[in-house]
């Protein structure tokens, strides 16, 4: 399993609405991620600095690299788009961390 870990931002004052979005999220985005071989998925929210803390366990990362190109995700990064930074195609601004330690 590979364990990935990245930081995003978050516009201020659009902390209750992407906690509603995320508590809505659709089944077919759902299995997107599950069919890209993501688990044990986890956003974490810095309410001091907007930023966006993400963690999620991958089974390949070339599988989940794919999950970009599939349609329900574009859908969710445009849908998205209004309350965080993103890319030209709308894409997070996602940010990798490297991970120090790991205690299983």
């Amino acid at each position: 399993m590979i364990r990935k870990s990245f930081k995003m931002k978050l516009f201020k004052g659009k902390e209750v609405e992407y906690k509603k979005r995320h508590d809505e999220i659709c089944d077919e985005m759902k299995a997107m991620i599950k069919e890209h071989g993501g688990r044990n998925y986890s956003i974490f929210l810095d309410e001091e600095t907007s930023i966006l803390f993400g963690y999620i366990e991958l089974e390949n990362e070339e599988l989940w690299n794919k999950s970009a190109e599939t349609e329900i995700c574009k859908k969710w990064w445009k849908f998205m788009a209004d309350i965080m930074e993103t890319n030209e195609d709308n894409s997070p601004v996602t940010i990798e961390l490297k991970e120090m330690f790991h205690l299983e």
